[in-house]
């Protein structure tokens, strides 16, 4: 969803009749846009330099916490489609409310920032609340991403062929002869090898049980096979089977062994969904506070361009435009022909000491227009 947050000058000096004469010409009469008032509270206005400098910096800060907003609603919405739910994804709330219904029933939140601070320190305060979201963010998915790497990797080694997966799981105790004198051996055996394993496994050493080499498993590529031998001759027969290109893998069946790995597997896909859920519900939490700080942050950038623009004392209508995407040009050419002359510049027009060369803000979009605006986007 696409807004233009915009200051208009005032038509005969009047609030009501700007707003009354924008209503007409752009909802009423032709279906440009759909508008709403856009309170902005007393907020201190400070000196011309303080202005100049914020206007610069606001840019940057906008266009932070922006990114931030954005990376924190992604975040939440893999977190429900990782859960199961990206389907139907849950509503994203600002306040109670959806983000769309809480810019357009913006309302200054003035216990958290009080209007008569000096602005660059809400900036200040407000910046270091979203840096800090930001971070926790981050701390929040690398632990996710560590344990989801962890189960990753136990799973790998459950589905790996059979030169590298763990033969956990794959190996019972039926398949297993150890005794004192006798011990059983896994050895992975290619597909176009394994007639000549079957043929020839018995000679490969003295003391190898006859008829003792079972198929325990097959993948696409391999075969494990168990051979029972003499357990002092193990290392020659391992020696003689790898000349001959049989790999045998090095493993010593345990069920104890089996039932930990099958209980940590199960430990850390419980983990990985605590986490999961943890960091979904952190998400919608910080996303509303992040939507609102930006939400902020774009309406002392709104002041502070209108003070730039229009001059003291603050004559002017701060209202969110949501512009029909079928008509913007229309409706940009509407409000150029309605706000073209009202929209002169105190402060550049030597009212307040500056020069005209000066009146480009930074940044500053309503640079191009003949009153303040500038485009607020909110993802879906």
């Amino acid at each position: 969803m696409v807004y233009w947050l915009a200051s208009l000058p005032l038509v005969d000096g009047s609030v009501e009749r700007t707003w009354t004469t924008l209503q007409n010409k752009t909802t009423y009469e032709a279906d440009l846009s759909l508008n709403y008032r856009f309170e902005l509270p007393d907020l201190r206005v400070g000196t011309l330099d303080t202005l100049m400098v914020l206007s610069d910096d606001l840019v940057k800060v906008n266009s932070m916490m922006e990114a931030v907003v954005n990376k924190i609603r992604r975040q939440l919405f893999d977190m429900q489609t990782a859960g199961g739910s990206g389907e139907e994804r849950e509503e994203v709330l600002v306040e109670g409310i959806s983000p769309d219904a809480y810019i357009e029933r913006f309302e200054w939140h003035d216990a958290k920032y009080p209007p008569r601070r000096p602005l660059a320190e809400t900036v200040q305060a407000i910046t270091e609340t979203v840096q800090k979201l930001e971070d926790d963010l981050k701390v929040r998915v690398s632990e996710y991403n560590q344990l989801k790497g962890q189960l990753s990797a136990h799973a790998r080694k459950q589905t790996g062929s059979l030169a590298v997966r763990d033969l956990t799981g794959i190996v019972k105790e039926r398949d297993v002869v150890q005794t004192e004198n006798l011990t059983t051996l896994f050895v992975v055996v290619s597909k176009h090898t394994k007639n000549e394993w079957l043929s020839g496994y018995e000679a490969l050493s003295d003391f190898v049980v006859p008829r003792s080499s079972k198929l325990v498993f097959e993948d696409n590529d391999y075969s494990l096979f168990t051979v029972v031998l003499f357990r002092r001759i193990a290392d020659t027969f391992k020696s003689a089977a790898r000349a001959k290109g049989f790999q045998v893998r090095e493993y010593e069946f345990s069920a104890d062994s089996q039932q930990a790995s099958q209980a940590q597997i199960q430990k850390l896909r419980q983990d990985v969904e605590t986490k999961r859920s943890q960091l979904e519900q952190w998400s919608s939490t910080a996303y509303g506070e992040a939507f609102s700080a930006w939400i902020h942050i774009c309406a002392i950038r709104l002041f502070v361009e209108s003070i730039l623009r229009y001059g003291l004392p603050p004559q002017f209508l701060g209202v969110l435009i949501k512009p029909n995407p079928k008509t913007t040009t229309k409706l940009r050419k509407q409000l150029t022909s309605m706000f073209g002359t009202a929209g002169s510049n105190k402060y550049f027009d030597g009212e307040g000491g500056g020069s005209a060369n000066t009146a480009a803000v930074a940044g500053a979009e309503s640079d191009m227009y003949p009153y303040v605006s500038m485009t607020v986007s909110i993802d879906g």
